[in-house]
């Protein structure tokens, strides 16, 4: 089964390089086609493309809104219910679109994330490998990092939220509804979206709280698992680590 899906997505490739323009752009453009096959086929996580930079110097967002705060970094045409699986709607879009960001559809089968400023996530790791948590992937841009979890409910979330004293408005939930940039997309902040842990690395531990998650049977921890490192973190972040920067 791995050998037909690799022939299949090398053949969507292969189309794709022989119908892009601009061999200016071919590595980037190669790499964001990459990825965005491997998330829809491998790991079944359903992607689109984000709606990406306009401008001379690509430093406006190329949706309307002349004061977009996550530019270049969000649904806008196709939206996002357009998230798809499929790796011949995937190709298709990048062959139209080769340097769009890839974003993934969090919830439903696909994993949700927890973000927070990225020094604070790097002291929270710290504390998770400590208690020997097995955690999943992890997405670092410049200013935030995102810890993939298991699928959660918006209910089970807002019952866990109403059990704390404070949660920091520096920590963001992405759930059912939501979306994740994903590597190697460019940040909206600058820089670059990287994996800080890549999908199928070696565990650092083993843990019960863990379950392997459906979608490409990766392992995720559950929100619960992990959220009071995080908040705790979020708590002492460097100005309150407020804002909306992805």
């Amino acid at each position: 089964m791995r050998e037909i899906l690799g022939r299949r997505l090398q053949r969507l490739r292969d189309r794709f390089q022989s119908l892009r323009p601009d061999p200016g752009q071919s590595g980037t453009a190669s790499a964001l086609l990459d990825a965005a096959l491997t998330c829809a086929t491998r790991w079944q996580w359903p992607v689109l493309p984000g709606v990406g930079r306009s401008g001379t110097d690509g430093s406006r967002c190329a949706c309307p809104d002349p004061d977009c705060v996550v530019p270049g970094a969000h649904p806008f045409d196709p939206g996002l219910l357009a998230a798809t699986t499929d790796p011949r709607m995937v190709a298709w879009w990048w062959t139209n679109r080769p340097t769009a960001p890839v974003l993934m559809a969090t919830g439903g089968t696909a994993p949700c994330a927890v973000s927070l400023p990225a020094a604070a996530a790097a002291q929270a790791l710290v504390r998770l490998d400590a208690q020997g948590l097995r955690l999943g992937p992890i997405v670092a841009t410049p200013t935030r990092w995102s810890l993939l979890v298991a699928p959660y409910s918006l209910e089970r979330l807002g019952e866990l939220l109403y059990a704390k004293d404070h949660v920091p408005s520096s920590l963001r939930f992405h759930g059912e509804g939501g979306y994740l940039l994903l590597p190697p997309s460019a940040a909206s902040s600058g820089g670059q979206v990287r994996w800080e842990r890549e999908p199928g690395a070696p565990p650092q531990a083993r843990s019960p709280k863990l379950r392997p998650h459906a979608a490409g049977n990766l392992w995720l921890p559950e929100v619960e698992a992990v959220v009071d490192a995080l908040v705790e973190a979020s708590s002492g972040a460097p100005g309150g680590g407020s804002r909306l920067a992805y």
